[in-house]
């Protein structure tokens, strides 16, 4: 395959990030060691990190400067896309700080004013404040007010900037959502909040948007009139790791549909935007999540499924299920899977059947989309009839994008077979994408907010999400365990599809 010569790194207006002192809440945590601090990192290594941006980190560990760096550097070694090397460290290390303090104490906030106003004076970041908060959900709410009480963010003044990164579940049901949008809106103003999913930042789900509206060979094919279904997958191979507590409270649907599934299944449902800022964008996800159709008790019955993942054996090595994970209620009755069947009630797509499925232990890591076209309406060649087209785009592992269609076999007779045309990312550009944080957080700190969602998005995919897990609280569960690890879910995810007489697409 052939390509133009890969542009200049910039971020997506073209512009520069402005210099700032970003805050970590919870810096001492996972996320903070594997994901933020190793996409800093390589941002710094490829020089896209503003020269007097610094990173104050705020946990209830104490801990000094020094040591602080040092978890980091490891982190950085073992996750950073960019090799850690001597030079790149050492330069990167000054950078970093550490304040201790409790979150939930007003008094703390004056260490943290203190910490702020060193790393000014320091390295000349202006005042401008990005704050992340890599939290438990229920510490959101009381945190941006004790911000807003300690005068640390203004929702009137918009020189020197501050922004507030909020990482997910925003909420864990609607009535949730609204309320902790509510208190949002009292210390900030809507473009100030960034709510953040870290699938938009993934290369293969952006270029979902440039495909769509770069190529005049696929838009107008974009609707049910070509358009027989779509399946949206998002499998992993391992199981809760660890989070049996986190994954009580939330399950699969919360975890994985709630937010990352939707958020895709807008993008490739939306309208073409007026243009490519980020609120244009925005209001046609937030139409297409509108126009998702409620379902009743009766649909959730017919229309999705539920699965939990037993003990079993993968790669040849004994994995425990679901229930005999660490922190795990001997007889839970949360799902580790699920299997939807989604309509959406307008003109582009109704009739289209959206399939979404998403689980643990299941037979591979992989994440896409998959575009099922009409099958052509005469077979000309015996019956040996071509399959559909399909177009899919790989999110994980291995972005890239492949398109099957029918070609003639060699030889004497009519036979036609079924290729594909892959374009892979790494093999076409020479390099592996960026890491999603690393987009995320140059984009937060240039100020565009195309890949955050807005209150309306997050509330409306909550509206649709919040009557499913309902009928769940009602209806009987399932008899779990009722899968094995290391396959595609229970067979009543089969069932969900078949009946339709099509079949999933298992990579």
């Amino acid at each position: 395959m052939t390509h133009g010569a890969l542009p200049p790194k910039a971020t997506r207006s073209g512009g520069t990030a402005s210099p700032c002192t970003l805050v970590i809440f919870g810096a001492s945590g996972d996320l903070a060691h594997r994901k933020l601090v190793p996409a800093l990192y390589s941002l710094h290594r490829d020089g896209l990190l503003p020269v007097h941006t610094n990173v104050v980190g705020l946990g209830r560990t104490p801990m000094s400067d020094d040591a602080f760096r040092a978890s980091l550097q490891e982190g950085c070694a073992r996750f950073a896309r960019r090799p850690l090397e001597t030079e790149a460290w050492d330069s990167f290390a000054p950078r970093l700080s550490y304040c201790a303090g409790n979150l939930n104490d007003l008094a703390d906030n004056g260490a943290l004013r203190q910490a702020l106003e060193q790393a000014d004076a320091r390295h000349g970041s202006g005042g401008n404040r990005l704050f992340y908060l890599s939290i438990p959900p229920d510490l959101y709410a009381p945190v941006l007010t004790n911000l807003g009480a300690a005068g640390l963010v203004q929702r009137e003044q918009r020189e020197p900037w501050s922004r507030v990164v909020v990482e997910k579940p925003f909420g864990r049901d609607l009535a949730s959502a609204v309320a902790l949008n509510a208190t949002a809106l009292q210390v900030l103003r809507e473009d100030q909040i960034y709510r953040i999913d870290h699938y938009l930042g993934k290369e293969a789900v952006q270029n979902i948007l440039i495909f769509r509206f770069g190529n005049a060979i696929f838009e107008p094919l974009w609707n049910r009139k070509y358009i027989d279904h779509v399946q949206i997958t998002a499998a992993e191979s391992i199981g809760v790791e660890g989070r049996g507590s986190f994954y009580e409270q939330a399950g699969i649907l919360r975890d994985i549909v709630q937010n990352h599934l939707l958020q895709v299944l807008s993008l490739i449902a939306m309208e073409p935007p007026i243009s490519f800022d980020a609120d244009a964008i925005r209001d046609q996800k937030a139409q297409v999540l509108r126009s998702l159709r409620p379902l009743s008790e009766a649909d959730v019955r017919h229309h999705t499924v539920r699965g939990q993942y037993g003990p079993g054996e993968v790669g040849g090595k004994t994995v425990p299920g679901y229930r005999q994970e660490a922190e795990v209620a001997p007889d839970s009755a949360v799902p580790t899977f699920t299997a939807l069947k989604l309509a959406i009630d307008n003109w582009r797509w109704q009739g289209v059947p959206f399939y979404l499925r998403a689980g643990k232990r299941l037979a591979k890591r992989v994440t896409e989309v998959s575009i099922y076209f009409q099958h052509v309406p005469l077979h000309l060649f015996g019956d040996a009839c071509p399959e559909a087209n399909v177009l899919t785009f790989r999110i994980q592992p291995d972005e890239g994008i492949s398109l099957r269609f029918a070609v003639k076999v060699p030889g004497d007779t009519l036979e036609a077979a079924n290729e594909d045309m892959d374009f892979r990312y790494q093999g076409a550009f020479g390099e592996e994408p960026p890491e999603a944080y690393e987009r995320l957080l140059l984009e937060a700190m240039q100020g565009d907010a195309t890949l955050f969602a807005r209150a309306d998005e997050v509330e409306a995919a909550w509206r649709f999400v919040t009557p499913i897990l309902e009928a769940w609280q009602r209806l009987p569960p399932p008899e779990f365990p009722n899968y094995f690890p290391g396959r595609w879910g229970p067979p009543e995810a089969e069932s969900l599809i078949e009946r339709d007489g099509r079949a999933w697409r298992n990579p």
